[in-house]
């Protein structure tokens, strides 16, 4: 792909020629541009002078004062929808020769609601070289040379469309166990089926409709070859076919193009009523009667009955069986973009930015608006109501909200077609969706909405937005020179006289239409009414808006799927939502994109919204952000109350976080306490074994001590006990006994002799206590293998101290023990 050549530049110091690139450029622009410098460009909508750039993405207009960018005049290539060249001649006074140079203007019309006018110094090549520029740039005759294309590989990939698509058909059969792939595309193993439809694979080649998708959702009894039959008698074989269908009544709603039954309204054709037919499914009241069936015809009646001339018309409710026919009166495309340009007139004239540097209070002294007469304020805003907008999409929100009373309220079936059934019907159809099912009111919904309505059913983006198809050019840019006249209001020759060098043709000879924009209009119409009931907010709308405008992504490129696959944008262009879900990931739910007010409880079913609610009003964070930014924030509140919410939610946080907090010291506290309940109790264990043990030692010392023995301790823990022959003195001297005499005959002792006996007191710890060896030793109750044979005494239960006694028993039997010493004891 040839790359495009830097356009010139131009300094107004010196109005010399020359290229430069600019390095650096950022993920919005690439390395091509044109730049004027100094102060020769002048905002004149703010009368502010800058530097103006031209890039592959965008025309970007940079403040001398600041040295910020401006965002009225930084505006997408592809988001300007005509540019003109004018001149102004600064009006002289009476009897005076006008010497003073004319002025040089560039006016841009943008899709986006916003007129902005850049003056140039005269004699200069500064208009010349920006105009060339816009001619190269903004209007390529390739889609190839798209920036979604030429700004090279995003990291927001593109995953499979096809894919999910299948997986919403999936939802709406009540198959939401199986989940789509790849494979099951590529294979056509996709044809799953309900008691009532089934996923037909006819058009996988688009070899039946070329502008429907690869698959569709038919009624079960209804074959491929009667599919086929069928798509002959409806315009551009865009048969009838199901959109959504009720989960609990069988209702559905189903979109086709108008048939063609010619000039005489008498042609027919046996399969398409037989398909129509199909969609009337018995009701589920027991009595086996069928549900009607209402053919909802966008058109007026008299332009439905003129397309009878040319072969199309609607339907009669003879052939149709228990059908009914209804007409909304929705105008077509080329009224919506007469309004539209209205509205946006309307905006610039009267609004704080005007694109001729005017305040609307001043415009002819003031007699416009606030200083003038009741009658002129009156017929200023009566040019709102006469640019047909708001009239345009009350039409669109009352027919929506009919088909949904019809199917919520009356169990019937809908089938809605306009022309060709690829405008009125698809505003209609996904406004109904998103009116009775609740899931198409979240971010995931919503996309599996627009890319089931409006992409996989053939919306054609390229003619509507303005961008080159895979044909080749499918927008004429107007851009030649000629005579004609502005489409701007006459008080603005207040300040000068406008001529135009260039001018636009009608835009009758295109296909050019905000038919998409006016959709995403009745959408904020209704999250203005129900705040609660939708999970995106307004300004999601609006960036949604920017971006489809733009053309920076590849989503809403090309006319149909086959065109799109054709053309491999999901292999080479960044997808839109991928970077919607991105942003929305690095802030979490105080992301500007989410709505504050969304509670899902509220409205989980249906909305219905009273024909006295439907009275649109301007949509301020869009219509009036670039002619009234002070009074288009109505997002300020929002985003107060966003701010309000974000530190609400840290106070939140920062609540859990002391409740738990609070919750470990709780625990902890516990575990202490229990720690300490137990520590008092192994204590009171331990006094009360203490105690024992005391009272132990005791006995054994009482019985020490009525032996005649005296405990001796030393610091070692060992005691000794000496034991004397007369254990009272006064008694040996009382009490004379004839000394005993050994039976075996061995020496006599001496009475008075002593004898000493050793007593060791130690603990029964076998590995170091000596008293645990004495206990092994000693106690009578042990056991060879060291076991106790006593397991109930106090050594055993408590490790407690065993006294054991080792003394010489041949020493005791010589002791002497009177009579009276038991009889005084």
């Amino acid at each position: 792909m040839a790359a495009l050549r830097p356009p010139r530049s131009v300094s107004s110091r010196d109005s010399s020629d020359g290229s430069e690139r600019l390095d650096g450029a950022g993920s919005w622009d690439a390395l091509e541009w044109t730049k004027i410098e100094g102060h020769g460009v002048v905002l004149v909508n703010r009368d502010e002078a800058g530097t103006l750039f031209v890039t592959n993405f965008r025309l970007l207009f940079l403040s001398d004062g600041t040295r910020n960018i401006v965002p009225l005049g930084t505006i997408p290539l592809a988001t300007i929808e005509k540019f003109n060249k004018m001149v102004v001649k600064n009006q002289s006074a009476p009897r005076q020769i006008d010497r003073s140079p004319t002025r040089r203007l560039l006016q841009i019309i943008g899709k986006d609601m916003r007129i902005i006018v850049f003056g140039f110094r005269p004699r200069t090549k500064q208009r010349r070289v920006i105009f060339d520029a816009l001619l190269r740039c903004a209007k390529p005759a390739r889609i190839w040379d798209l920036y979604a294309f030429t700004c090279g590989p995003s990291k927001f990939s593109k995953p499979n469309s096809k894919v999910r698509l299948l997986n919403e058909y999936f939802r709406l059969l009540g198959k939401d166990s199986h989940c789509a792939s790849v494979s099951m595309v590529e294979e056509g193993s996709f044809t799953l089926s309900n008691d009532l439809w089934r996923i037909s694979n006819t058009n996988s080649n688009y070899t039946v409709c070329s502008s429907y998708p690869f698959a569709l959702i038919v009624p079960k009894s209804i074959s491929d070859e009667e599919v086929i039959q069928a798509s002959t008698f409806r315009a551009r074989c865009r048969i009838p076919v199901v959109s959504w269908c009720h989960p609990g009544t069988g209702a559905v709603l189903a979109r086709s193009a108008q048939p063609l039954v010619g000039l005489m309204m008498n042609m027919r054709s046996n399969a398409d009523e037989k398909l129509v037919a199909s969609l009337c499914t018995q009701l589920v009241d027991g009595k086996g009667s069928r549900r009607k069936l209402y053919i909802a015809d966008a058109r007026p009646r008299k332009n439905a009955l003129a397309n009878g001339a040319m072969g199309g018309g609607s339907e009669s409710s003879s052939n149709y069986f228990h059908s009914e026919i209804v007409f909304f009166g929705i105008d077509n495309i080329h009224a919506m973009r007469e309004s539209f340009a209205r509205l946006r007139d309307y905006l610039d004239t009267h609004g704080a930015t005007s694109s001729d540097g005017m305040s609307s209070f001043l415009r002819h002294g003031g007699s416009t608006w606030g200083g003038g007469n009741l009658s002129s304020m009156s017929a200023s805003v009566s040019t709102l109501g006469d640019s047909g907008w708001l009239i345009h999409v009350q039409s669109v929100l009352a027919g929506s909200a009919w088909i949904t009373a019809r199917i919520a309220l009356e169990s019937a079936s809908v089938l809605v077609h306009c022309s060709d059934g690829w405008d009125r019907t698809s505003q209609l159809v996904s406004l109904a969706n998103l009116m009775l099912d609740p899931y198409y009111r979240t971010f995931a919904g919503f996309q599996a909405l627009v890319e089931k309505d409006w992409l996989a059913f053939g919306h054609p983006f390229s003619d509507r937005i303005g961008m080159p198809s895979v044909s080749g050019t499918s927008f004429d840019l107007n851009r030649q020179s000629s005579t004609g006249n502005l489409s701007s209001s006459p008080v603005r020759q207040s300040s000068g006289s406008f001529t135009p060098q260039t001018s636009n043709t009608s835009h009758a000879q295109n296909n050019y239409s905000p038919i998409f924009l006016q959709w995403v209009d009745c959408v904020s119409q209704l999250l203005r009414m129900y705040p609660f009931a939708f999970e995106f907010s307004s300004t999601f709308l609006v960036d949604f808006l920017d971006c489809v405008l733009s053309c920076r992504f590849g989503n809403f490129l090309c006319n149909s799927e086959k065109e799109r696959e054709k053309c491999g944008i999901h292999e080479a262009c960044g997808c839109l939502w991928a970077y919607f879900a991105d942003l929305r990931s690095l802030e979490g739910s105080s992301h500007a994109h989410y709505n504050l007010f969304y509670d899902p409880l509220k409205h989980n079913g249906p909305i219905f919204p009273p024909a006295a609610a439907l009275a649109p009003t301007l949509w301020p964070q869009f219509h009036l952000r670039w002619a009234c930014p002070s009074e288009s924030q109505a997002g300020e509140l929002e985003a107060e109350s966003r701010s309000m919410a974000i530190k609400f939610s840290e106070l939140l946080k920062a609540k859990e976080a002391a409740e738990m907090k609070a919750k470990e010291y709780s625990v902890a506290m516990e575990t202490l306490e229990a720690e300490l309940r137990n520590e008092k109790r192994l204590s009171s264990s331990a006094m009360n074994l203490a105690q024992r043990a005391s009272k132990e030692s005791a006995a054994i010392k009482r019985a020490i001590l009525s032996l005649g023995c005296r405990v001796n301790y030393t610091s070692n823990g060992d005691c000794t006990v000496d034991v004397e022959s007369n254990p009272t003195g006064s008694q040996e001297k009382s009490m004379q006994s004839p000394p005993r005499k050994e039976s075996d005959g061995t020496k006599e002792r001496d009475d008075n002799s002593d004898l000493s006996v050793s007593v060791t007191v130690v603990s029964d710890d076998v590995s170091s206590s000596p008293l645990g060896q004495v206990c092994e030793t000693l106690c009578p109750l042990r056991t060879r293998d060291g076991s106790c044979q006593w397991p109930s005494a106090g050594c055993a239960q408590l490790g407690s101290q065993f006294v054991g006694l080792k003394a010489n028993f041949d020493a005791f039997d010589h002791l002497s023990i009177y009579d009276s010493y038991f009889e005084s004891n």
